[in-house]
């Protein structure tokens, strides 16, 4: 395929905000592609080159973009960046440059840009600023307008198309099959390999029938499993009993770690929650998981900051500190990280995702030994029970210890991969929701809200009056819908230190853009001064979900909507993508349990 008819799918996709024609369009574009380069218009269309936990970057800003285009038009910088500055859109700004110069552009096939991108992103060391810019300017002039303007924004992150690998799951079955008869087994492989390039390929080349033999391999993330919330904490052997298991809920890095042996050598991996390669961030972790007496193995674990003498947890401000790319061996020695086991997935060539948990965890067991509280990888504690007073006591403690609460285990459960259920049920300690058992009382009833709620941050609204000096006052939350657009749900401007908005100022300066994205659904009367790219998710505390008319998540046939009462930051979520957020459905879900339990 030549990249020119790729382009002219992308203006396609870029025209709608219709998930079902945007599924139409990508299932048309895969039936059209070649069997060698589906998986790289996979890639292209989601803005990447390859899947994020290969880790490889393009490392090129937005100043870096500009001169390319200076480069390949002819222009000076300058007249680059006011062509930028006036469209708002580095993309745009290509499209009339490549235009103005009347540049036709050569027949480039879609795997000749590709291996061009791919050799500017691998580019690094001395000067490779400069020799990125060239590749790039080159690049550039050889195509014809429309490709460049989908050329120059790929490298910045900045594709705006609207959909995510969700869409591209529907595509695929629509692809093979007519209609998305075929999504449960494409997502049920998803989920396990987390390339939707290869799978694509492999879909392409073999049908649904090839998927049968994709199994969970060390080295490549397991999309994680999630917990499903509950208001009334009596209800919980109901869900996951009669026995469960309970464990502590930490307040860390979400992490897993593969180990496998090849060649002679040990050969470990660490993937974050959004499955990107995180291994150099940890090295006391790769140390440890090396020594595991192991020829494979894939665990899931929290990584929390920890200090062994005196048994005690760093708080989550002081852990997301080691979330960093330099002077790791300086924050290492300062904050030392402890992986607390709770999962594994994959031991000694066998994979235990199918598996029942109480299986799962004697496959820990043997392998880190019965006790909880040796070395830098530890098995997390638990305890079996199918006595509620026993699951509050648990809270109370947990509570006590100020930790986030608990998570309560199905043991004969799989491992629920990319998916959220009763498999496991969390019970968080930082909400409203506790305050009973704080104060000492028996009842288990959460009044309020059973969590916080993840929201995207759509917008700001300008400070007045003392937050002038911000630059913001205000922000306008939303959350993502099935159709993977994003609806609004409350406005953020109470409950924030100073700090807090001058955080959250300074991030928004950097993802903003000129209108509203295509993607959102946000009525006039609460549109923001200020819009930003889907690019923030932000922790919520809030007392409880409410009706309004104002607000577009979860709106009925009378017209309203969902909106927080009295929400409050917690904290950035930088381990979370906007299409991580807590779902529009989540929302109405957790609003019809508070609506159940106030009446009981």
């Amino acid at each position: 395929m030549y990249f020119k008819e790729l382009a002219g799918y992308l203006e396609r996709l870029e025209g709608t905000s219709s998930r079902n024609t945007m599924t139409d369009i990508l299932a048309d574009l895969l039936k059209h592609a070649g069997g060698t380069e589906i998986d790289e218009i996979c890639y292209l269309i989601l803005g990447e080159l390859v899947p994020a936990y290969r880790g490889l970057e393009f490392q090129i800003a937005e100043k870096m973009m500009i001169a390319a285009l200076a480069a390949a038009y002819s222009t000076t910088r300058e007249e680059a960046a006011r062509r930028v500055a006036a469209r708002g859109d580095v993309g745009d700004a290509a499209y009339d440059l490549a235009r103005d110069h009347r540049s036709l552009g050569k027949r480039m096939t879609v795997a000749a840009v590709y291996r061009a991108m791919y050799g500017i992103a691998e580019d690094a060391g001395e000067g490779s600023q400069e020799r990125k810019i060239r590749a790039m300017a080159s690049l550039l002039s050889s195509l014809d307008p429309l490709s460049a303007k989908y050329v120059a924004r790929i490298p910045l992150g900045k594709l705006r198309l609207g959909f995510s690998d969700a869409t591209l799951l529907d595509a695929l079955s629509l692809m093979v099959t007519g209609d998305k008869s075929g999504r449960r087994a494409i997502e049920r492989a998803y989920n396990v390999t987390a390339d939707i390039g290869a799978l694509a390929s492999r879909v392409k080349r073999g049908g649904l029938a090839s998927l049968s033999r994709l199994h969970a391999t060390p080295g490549i993330p397991i999309r994680p499993s999630l917990a499903e919330r509950l208001n009334d904490i009596n209800d919980v052997v109901k869900k996951a009993g009669p026995i469960v298991g309970v464990e502590v809920k930490l307040d860390g890095f979400r992490t897993q770690i593969h180990v496998w042996r090849e060649k002679g050598g040990v050969h470990v991996r660490l993937f974050s929650r959004n499955l990107e390669n995180t291994t150099a961030m940890f090295p006391e972790i790769v140390h440890a998981a090396k020594k595991l007496p192991v020829q494979s193995v894939i665990l899931d674990t929290e990584a929390i900051g920890y200090y062994a003498r005196t048994d005690t947890f760093a708080p989550f401000q002081e852990t997301v500190q080691r979330k960093r790319k330099h002077e790791v061996a300086e924050f290492a020695a300062r904050i030392p990280l402890a992986a607390f086991v709770f999962d594994v997935m994959y031991r000694d060539g066998t994979s235990l995702v199918a598996r029942p948990f109480r299986e799962r965890r004697r496959h820990l067991q043997d392998l880190l030994g019965r006790r909880t509280g040796a070395g830098t990888i530890r098995l997390a504690g638990q305890r079996l029970t199918d006595d509620i007073d026993v699951i509050k006591a648990e809270l109370t403690q947990s509570v006590n210890k100020g930790l986030e609460g608990l998570v309560v285990k199905n043991l004969s459960a799989p491992y629920e991969a990319g998916s959220r259920g009763f498999h496991w049920i969390k019970l968080k300690a930082n909400t409203a929701a506790l305050g009973n058992l704080r104060a000492g009382g028996a009842g288990g009833r959460i009044k309020g809200l059973p969590d916080t709620i993840d929201c995207l941050v759509m917008g700001a609204y300008r400070g007045r009056g003392k937050r002038t000096k911000f630059g913001v006052g205000g922000f306008l939350l939303g959350v993502p819908g099935r159709d993977e657009r994003f609806y609004s749900l409350s406005r953020l401007g109470t409950g924030m230190s100073d700090e807090q908005f001058r955080e959250l100022g300074r991030r928004i300066k950097a993802h903003e853009v000129a209108a509203m994205p295509k993607e959102y659904v946000v009525d006039k009367e609460v549109a923001p001064d200020i819009w930003i790219e889907p690019s923030l998710v932000v922790e919520i505390l809030a007392d409880e979900i409410t009706r309004s008319p104002r607000h577009s998540a979860g709106r009925g046939r009378d017209r309203r909507g969902l909106s927080l009462r009295f929400p409050r930051l917690v904290r950035v979520r930088d381990d979370k993508k906007p299409h991580d957020a807590t779902s529009a459905d989540e929302v109405s879900s957790m609003h019809r349990r508070q609506k159940t339990a106030s009446s009981k």
